[in-house]
């Protein structure tokens, strides 16, 4: 009697490559399907920056991959004290309380102090200025009560699989939020965030 591999080798050949090609494509089918699931989680989840673990370093101004930073300062009005000494505007020790540049903290000029009432004045970032250095938000975090923080602007943003700034924040402070909460809002707390 005659084995059917030896009587057909041809046969047996184009069958285990058939195999060969079926398991490949499988496998292929499988890895296009966790890619997809992949890209759904990320245009689920967005880059952020957690404010209570943010140590102003400053790499938010060099390290993302756009030439203008899509870290931004913002301010928590909720939280501000409306000073007319606010350390996240002049220097700690400024020559005068006018908005001089020389007495600016601000490298960009980038927030804008407007009077309220006496002594009371309010303090709006202006994000086409705004580097996202983190100097202001240093002052206000150091001597203020931390009104001024960063956060990532989701209209800048490009949402890169792996942030190049996450990649070299030495405290930890980016993670990723829901799309339907992309920004953390201070005076909530760590646990709650909201647009």
């Amino acid at each position: 009697m005659s084995d059917d591999r030896t009587a057909n080798p041809a046969l047996t050949r184009r069958g285990f490559l058939g195999g060969i090609a079926r398991g490949l494509l499988g496998v292929g089918v499988a890895g296009v399907g966790v890619a997809a699931a992949g890209r759904v989680r990320a245009k689920d989840d967005l880059w952020q920056i957690d404010p209570f673990k943010c140590i102003q370093c400053g790499n938010c101004r060099t390290a993302c991959v756009l030439e203008d930073s899509a870290v931004k300062c913002v301010h928590d009005f909720a939280m501000c004290g409306y000073c007319d000494l606010c350390t996240g505007f002049f220097h700690p020790e400024p020559n005068r309380l006018e908005t001089g540049a020389e007495n600016q903290l601000c490298p960009a000029g980038a927030i804008i102090r407007r009077f309220v009432e006496e002594p009371y004045f309010e303090y709006h970032i202006d994000e086409l200025l705004c580097t996202g250095c983190g100097i202001c938000v240093k002052g206000c975090t150091d001597y203020g009560n931390g009104s001024l923080y960063l956060q990532v602007r989701q209209d800048r943003c490009l949402n890169c699989n792996q942030c190049a700034i996450a990649a070299q924040c030495p405290s930890d402070a980016f993670m990723r939020v829901p799309a339907d909460r992309p920004y953390v809002v201070k005076h909530l707390g760590r646990q709650k965030e909201g647009g």
